[in-house]
């Protein structure tokens, strides 16, 4: 069971290095993050985008690239995703990265029916948080791609945060459906979605709930209203509502509760970095630390 971020590192130092394809590399942040990944040893990068650029902000943050590959583009951030996706379609690489480009850009090359990296249907965003407050590693989504799932789209955003946890050790994830109570009502489709997804049948995991975020993490809080579970209290995976309450929480545990956060699109042929700006640069080395670790 892996309890720290730090270990996620620990993991992919051991693997054998997997190359990373990033799209549109010619972005200051993205590069002082793969600065530090190539580093500790935990990928090798492929910097696809304008080779000037690149070695321009390279130099600016004493990254030295002269070992590394640059495959120059010219013609926009939406060409360089195709040629990362391609990279990786081609075996040239293993893990996607997103820098200096849109993500609509970067997922209409990952989702081409042709060309792309489809595997299944709904990519989504599956985050790992390490919390001062909470005694493993847990598990966040979706906070990122899908605004306002349905049922159908729910049982798909578990099944890539499960396919997430069992790649890097979690072996049978307990998953806690959030809501704002643990009382099905029919005017909050939270606590519906809860009691479904809760009586379907699931290989790898464990799901329960409805439950408030307090009962799904602190197991007095779930013994104290009565509630016996084996995910209350001792959950990996938190599966949140919709959008706003995945953003939100991911942010105020991030900003306020004093975590850090790795993250990775789950859902395509290979694991997809995509960070914030406004992700802490050790977030942004875990991530790709993250994807890297994955089995």
């Amino acid at each position: 069971m892996i309890h720290k971020l730090s270990e996620l590192s620990e993991k992919a130092r051991h693997k054998p290095k997997q190359k990373i394809a990033v799209a549109a590399a010619e972005d200051e942040l993205v590069l002082k993050s793969l600065k530090s990944a190539a580093k500790d040893g935990i990928v090798i990068p492929v910097l696809i985008g304008d080779k000037t650029n690149i070695e321009r902000i390279a130099q600016s943050i004493d990254f030295d690239v002269s070992g590394i590959e640059i495959v120059h583009n010219h013609k926009g951030a939406a060409v360089s995703a195709q040629m990362a996706v391609s990279t990786i379609k081609n075996g040239n690489a293993e893990i996607l990265m997103k820098g200096l480009i849109s993500t609509s850009d970067l997922l209409k090359a990952v989702l081409d029916k042709e060309n792309g990296l489809r595997k299944g249907d709904i990519l989504s965003h599956v985050s790992f948080f390490e919390s001062p407050h909470y005694r493993k590693l847990l598990c966040v989504t979706d906070v990122a791609m899908n605004i306002a799932p349905d049922l159908n789209t729910k049982v798909h955003i578990i099944n890539n945060a499960v396919e997430a946890c069992h790649k890097i050790g979690i072996t049978l994830p307990k998953v806690a459906v959030a809501a704002a109570v643990e009382t099905v009502n029919p005017k909050m489709e939270a606590t519906v979605h809860a009691a479904e997804l809760k009586k379907m049948q699931w290989h790898g995991c464990i799901v329960d709930g409805p439950f408030a975020i307090d009962i799904a993490v602190d197991k007095e809080a779930a013994a104290h209203k009565g509630i016996e579970s084996e995910v209350a209290g001792d959950c990996d995976i938190l599966l949140m509502p919709d959008i706003e309450a995945g953003n939100v929480f991911y942010k105020a545990l991030n900003f306020l509760g004093g975590a850090v956060s790795a993250a990775v699109i789950m859902g395509a042929a290979v694991p997809i970095v995509l960070t914030s700006r406004s992700d802490s640069e050790i977030s942004k080395l875990y991530s790709i630390a993250l994807a890297a670790a994955m089995d």
